[in-house]
């Protein structure tokens, strides 16, 4: 399905999604500070789970914002 698109973590031999890695964390939020889907970055479904799970702690942390703009 997504033959096109590789996987950003794999890519880069990204073994765990750091909630502390905040510019990481940046290339999956558009400029309103929402989590990009899945269809539109091409990751895997369980990088997804650990991406949306680290912007989560990341706001709890006050290290990214809840809405921007």
């Amino acid at each position: 399905m997504n033959s096109n698109k590789q996987d950003y973590f794999n890519e880069n031999n990204i073994k765990y999604i750091d909630f502390k890695d905040v510019d990481l964390l940046k290339k999956f939020l558009n400029p309103h500070a929402r989590i990009i889907s899945r269809k539109r970055t091409g990751i895997t479904a369980k990088n997804q789970r650990n991406i949306a799970n680290a912007v989560k702690r990341a706001r709890f942390m006050g290290l990214l914002p809840y809405v921007s703009r």
